[in-house]
């Protein structure tokens, strides 16, 4: 490893991914930098999830499986407790950076690489990604806020980490977006450099969810993590020509908040984080509008320069 960068850990929750996980351990293996320790746990994986990860584990002293106890429910408060169970294994590994690492992503041989120089450029640095691509999707940054950092491959300077007290533990979802933004509320910048990206294997909610449910689900989710009626109803708008099936994926949307807000779901995040969450995004909604507007200096060059008239 070059002595300049920090080192790093991963840790990956995985859950049968029996169909994905080969293609995410290639890729790290492939690393031009390779973690300190990489911690895979299986989280009650009944699949060939264990088998994959034996295989490639022995003779590789940095990769590690453990494994959870199997459980009926799935819900995503699993990802928090198994990540927990990874930081628990790494207490003798002394580390810069820790990172989430899915199990059904893939990515170019020098993707820590580059995220470890971004932490050396910037030590205020707390969380960092890239964006992800799914087929033939891929976020529009024009419109999604550069500072968030998708759940599939967060890196957080371990003070970061620390000082957020890790993943909140919500069934419901939502817990990578909890982090960033509590990220920020603690004074960390936190970021997506768009230079690069990877690929996710597994389209976003299916592991659970259907399509129809997943779009739905999508928009109660947002309600109760307290997303801002005015942000979510122009997020809906959008979606209604961006996001296949057209129209059908952004109605789902607003009908979830919709049902959630009826029904008064209570919120599953803390109420100043709610506030915060709120105060961003009616401050990237004002940078959006402002973008739209010309400036000064073009508006100047379209009317052309102010004429006086003689008094009559």
């Amino acid at each position: 490893m070059d002595s300049k960068l920090p080192v790093y850990v991963l840790i990956t929750p995985a859950r049968n991914e029996a169909a994905f996980i080969d293609g995410t351990i290639q890729s790290v293996i492939a690393q031009r930098v390779l973690p300190a320790k990489w911690v895979i746990v299986s989280d009650g994986s009944t699949d060939e999830t264990d088998s994959t990860v034996a295989k490639y584990a022995a003779g590789r002293p940095w990769m590690e499986l453990i494994r959870m106890p199997e459980r009926e429910q799935r819900n995503f408060a699993g990802k928090a407790y198994a990540f927990k169970a990874g930081c628990d294994r790494l207490a003798d590994v002394e580390y810069d950076i820790i990172g989430n690492l899915d199990a059904d992503v893939t990515f170019s041989e020098d993707y820590f690489d580059f995220l470890l120089r971004k932490f050396v450029e910037n030590p205020r640095l707390g969380v960092a990604g890239t964006p992800f691509r799914e087929g033939d999707f891929q976020y529009d940054f024009r419109y999604t806020n550069p500072e968030h950092v998708s759940g599939q491959i967060q890196m957080f300077r371990k003070e970061c980490y620390e000082a957020i007290g890790g993943y909140r533990p919500i069934k419901t979802g939502g817990i990578d977006l909890t982090a960033v933004m509590t990220a920020r509320m603690n004074g960390w910048q936190t970021r997506s450099f768009l230079e690069k990206h990877y690929e996710h294997h597994r389209k976003m909610g299916s592991a659970k969810h259907g399509w129809f449910a997943s779009e739905f689900n999508g928009g109660r989710v947002d309600y109760i993590l307290g997303c801002h009626p005015l942000w979510q109803l122009l997020r809906s708008i959008r979606r209604l020509t961006s996001q296949r099936p057209i129209i059908l994926s952004g109605v789902l949307c607003m009908a979830g908040y919709l049902w959630a807000a009826a029904r008064r779901l209570e919120k599953v995040i803390p109420k100043d984080l709610v506030r915060f969450r709120r105060a961003e995004e009616m401050r990237r909604l004002s940078e959006i509008f402002r973008s739209f507007l010309p400036s000064r200096q073009g508006a100047a060059e379209m009317t052309g320069p102010a004429v006086k008239h003689p008094r009559s």
